[in-house]
């Protein structure tokens, strides 16, 4: 327990190091803030400037799109981890367009659906989709041959195998592969939202480096930052439970 402190404790550290080191080198606010002036700009944003609602905007496109990946990622991915035939076909599919930059489909993503929520939520899809397939893949190939051939000795039908032996089985490695995809997916929405220039963290993100309000710019990314943080922390509990109940 005493080591997960050694990351928080490094992150203060950092922070007052920056802190000191930009007040005594004088270093002008419009170019590197202090972490004091960033929380004051946070807490004014929060304040006065409705990033309440822009966050909410964001994490609705973000989780939007993700919620969508699990389900349809984990689904191809089990059944490509399943079917030597999907596997040849998917696998075709999945090494064209995993490593394709997400961030140059933004165009193409506008002309097909506009700048609205759907454009926003199926960016947000594509970004944490292929990440979940193939890690989902891994997770399924990798489960001991031994109680699936116990499972299918016990009568139990291909899809109690794939549901209640496999799955549970590849959960580290689909987790592994949430945490990759919505990484993607935050960036990929932080990025559409500054195309668009609407609504989002991305919009008041670029609305601010526009009007040189370097401060705001800094809480912002602060802000994802803590999201970020918040994101994988909370996903690691989750894993940790199941992790318990596969033990069990």
């Amino acid at each position: 327990m005493k080591a997960a402190w050694h990351g928080w404790a490094a992150l203060a550290l950092a922070l007052v190091a920056w802190e000191i080191g930009a007040w005594l080198a004088k270093v002008p606010e419009l170019y590197l803030p202090r972490p004091s002036v960033i929380i004051v700009s946070l807490y004014d944003l929060f304040a006065h400037g409705a990033l309440t609602k822009d966050l909410g905007y964001t994490l609705v496109r973000i989780f939007g799109g993700f919620a969508l990946a699990v389900v349809t990622g984990v689904t191809i991915g089990i059944w490509m981890g399943t079917s030597d035939k999907v596997r040849s076909v998917g696998d075709i599919f999945v090494a064209a367009l995993y490593p394709l930059p997400k961030v140059t489909l933004i165009p193409l993503l506008i002309i097909w659906l506009g700048t609205g929520e759907a454009f926003q939520i199926t960016i947000s899809w594509l970004g944490a989709i292929f990440p979940i397939i193939v890690n989902t893949v891994l997770g399924v190939q990798e489960c001991d041959r031994g109680l699936v051939l116990a499972a299918r000795d016990l009568r139990a039908s291909e899809r109690q195998v794939r549901w209640k032996v496999m799955l549970p089985s590849a959960i580290p490695h689909i987790f592994a592969g949430f945490r990759l995809g919505l990484g993607v997916s935050i960036v990929l929405v932080v990025a559409a939202e500054m195309v668009t220039g609407r609504t989002g963290l991305g919009a008041r993100l670029f609305l601010s480096g526009q009007v040189l309000e370097t401060g705001q710019v800094f809480a912002i990314l602060l802000l994802l930052a803590l999201l970020g943080i918040a994101l994988t922390k909370g996903q690691d509990m989750i894993d940790a439970a199941l992790g318990r109940w596969r033990a069990d």
